[in-house]
């Protein structure tokens, strides 16, 4: 699958198109498991955002968060054929490694790119489940007033108790600073970038006790809906 340029600098482009050939061969010959080697590919890969078709891929949201799953998918478009169907769906879709790898094994592997990863999973993922969990709280306060829900209400007075401000205001001033989101819609890694933005804004903003609550409260809910995630992936038991 060819990528066409993003940027002016041809090297990386060349650089990156090496990287693609060197995980086919690896994975063609068996010199290589398709975990490590894809992995590998994902550590030296040299864009930070890429269009392929129609489609852009942006790896690096902020600068500093780096979605290596996005990469992973990119990049396992070239080897699919090659590797088990269900061993990279399951990696794709629920981030489960196969062969018993470990977080240890993928921190290894995923060298200095690790770090930018972990900023990705507290700054866009953990940050869109804790305006989840606070509209889930505020829903429940309001149990009985059902145009809450139905008006969006909750959402926006998520992000007064989270943020301080109103949602149209924040997003204006994330327009304001970053030149993003000038359509109706954003793309998903507008959405990336938005949620990152978000989250350094609490940082620089919120009291640091409640920086620490609100993460918190965040993980739970990512980590709930990860273990839903795997439930429902799991063979029913057969009856005793």
């Amino acid at each position: 699958m060819a990528s066409t340029r993003t940027g002016p600098d041809s090297d990386l482009h060349v650089e990156a198109q090496e990287i693609l050939a060197d995980l086919r061969a690896a994975v063609e010959s068996g010199e290589q498991n398709w975990f490590p080697a894809l992995l590998e590919a994902v550590r030296l890969w040299p864009l930070p955002v890429e269009q392929v078709g129609e489609r852009t891929y942006q790896y690096l949201v902020g600068g500093e968060a780096f979605d290596w799953l996005l990469l992973a998918e990119r990049l396992s478009a070239e080897i699919s054929a090659l590797v088990p169907e269900e061993e990279l769906e399951t990696l794709l879709f629920h981030e489960k490694f196969p062969g018993g790898a470990t977080e240890e094994d993928f921190q290894a592997l995923m060298g200095a790119k690790y770090k930018p990863h972990l900023n990705f999973v507290y700054g866009v993922r953990v940050e869109a489940a804790l305006q989840m969990a606070v509209a889930e709280e505020i829903g429940k306060e309001h149990r009985a007033t059902l145009i809450w829900e139905r008006s969006g209400r909750a959402d926006e007075e998520a992000f007064q108790r989270i943020y301080g401000r109103p949602r149209a205001e924040l997003f204006a001033e994330f327009q304001a600073s970053t030149g993003l989101a000038t359509g109706e819609w954003l793309s998903l890694g507008e959405l990336s970038e938005w949620r990152y933005w978000l989250f350094q804004y609490r940082l620089k903003y919120s009291d640091p006790a409640k920086v620490a609550s609100d993460t918190r409260k965040g993980l739970a809910v990512l980590q709930r809906l990860n273990l839903a995630a795997r439930r429902r992936e799991e063979p029913p038991t057969e009856p005793d």
